[in-house]
């Protein structure tokens, strides 16, 4: 994303004063430091950037209670999942585990938000910049704040940047990310979910796509003989991005740095990892992530001995949505399309042991229809 200019990131616009909420509050009484003082240098002292973060209970929890509340709980601020992840990976001995947690805090941990590095502000992840004067923005804009973060795999995929891959329906309807993805799901519930699938009140088809198994519709047939065997992804996604082997470590000048192997566009369906009653199916789209057994050798030797605790072929949801996709065309471009399914043979010998759980096997690949 092109950076603001110098002074879009700073400007703040007098309409602000106007906000009949905001407006009301002086500057320091969210961000600090001393109006009274007439020396600039010193009525700065004990700013704070972002008042909200890491705690704003005295900010915005003034009057946004229930949402401070559950404030640390959403996924934004902790990232809890990656730690959860590597934790489970990283090796058993606590000297080691301890070197690895460390790494992931200096590489991993960037890109959380807060509230107002979404309502007011461009995340410091982007370079950072007010979105527009200060003034307080309900919902977020979908390009300056979601897909600035969200932008190599899910941007691209949405609106279609992927060469040779259309860009999702949704995107070609005008939906923005909020649509889907409520505030509600955004700000958290208190509890403390596995993974971004494990929070009560994520997005799911069915609370639009209400008909799908309703007779009289056109489809209905199809959609009820599928239902429970295969997540919507796998009939109406398109290629996505896939990533591979992260390396980290740091510079001659100390500073933080990750490379990766190329990427590459691929449409893998598996079995389902994260199979439960929320989550039925048995096959389901999956994407690999870029972890590698090496991630953190900079810092320790084999920190990942438990590499193979978890797959590295996940559970995906792509945002690249059509209803009409190459393998839904006909029945046999899926049935029998060994090609589609993440087999043994798609997976790299190193890491076949650790996707033993979601690698298809020849004989549950579904048989060819007759026509």
């Amino acid at each position: 994303m092109e950076p603001l200019a110098p002074h879009e990131k700073i400007w703040v616009d007098s309409s602000l004063a106007e906000d009949e909420n905001h407006g009301e509050l002086g500057c320091h009484e969210c961000h600090g430091g001393n109006p009274n003082d007439p020396n600039w240098k010193t009525a700065h002292e004990g700013v704070v950037k972002d008042p909200s973060y890491p705690d704003p209970s005295e900010t915005c929890g003034a009057c946004h209670d229930l949402i401070a509340e559950n404030y640390n709980t959403s996924l934004h601020v902790t990232l809890s999942p990656f730690k959860k992840m590597i934790g489970k990976r990283a090796a058993s001995d606590k000297a080691i585990h301890a070197k690895v947690d460390a790494a992931r805090e200096g590489h991993c941990s960037s890109c959380h938000s807060s509230c107002g590095q979404c309502h007011i502000s461009r995340p410091d992840a982007v370079e950072g910049g007010l979105l527009d004067g200060h003034l307080f923005q309900k919902r977020p804009p979908m390009q300056t704040v979601c897909t600035a973060c969200h932008g190599s795999r899910i941007e691209k995929e949405y609106f279609g940047k992927n060469k040779g891959v259309p860009p999702d329906v949704h995107k070609q309807k005008y939906f923005k990310c909020n649509k889907c993805h409520t505030a509600d799901e955004m700000h958290g519930d208190g509890s403390d979910p596995a993974n971004r699938y494990d929070v009560k009140n994520g997005p799911k088809c069915v609370q639009c796509h209400d008909q799908i198994y309703d007779l009289k519709s056109a489809n209905a047939k199809n959609h009820w003989i599928h239902k429970d065997q295969v997540a919507c992804q796998v009939c109406h996604s398109m290629p996505y991005k896939n990533c591979f082997s992260c390396h980290v470590g740091k510079d001659k000048q100390g500073l933080a740095y990750f490379k990766t192997q190329p990427s590459t566009m691929d449409f893998k369906i598996g079995l389902n990892p994260l199979r439960s009653d929320k989550r039925p199916e048995k096959f389901v789209t999956l994407r690999h992530v870029p972890v590698d057994s090496g991630t953190f050798d900079f810092y320790v030797k084999n920190g990942l001995a438990n590499f193979d605790a978890l797959p590295t072929w996940k559970f995906a949801t792509p945002h690249n949505i059509r209803l009409k996709t190459p393998q839904n065309e006909s029945c046999n471009n899926c049935h029998g399309n060994e090609e589609l399914f993440l087999t043994e043979e798609a997976v790299n010998p190193k890491e076949r042991k650790a996707n033993k759980d979601v690698i298809v096997s020849d004989r549950m690949i579904p048989q060819k229809r007759a026509e």
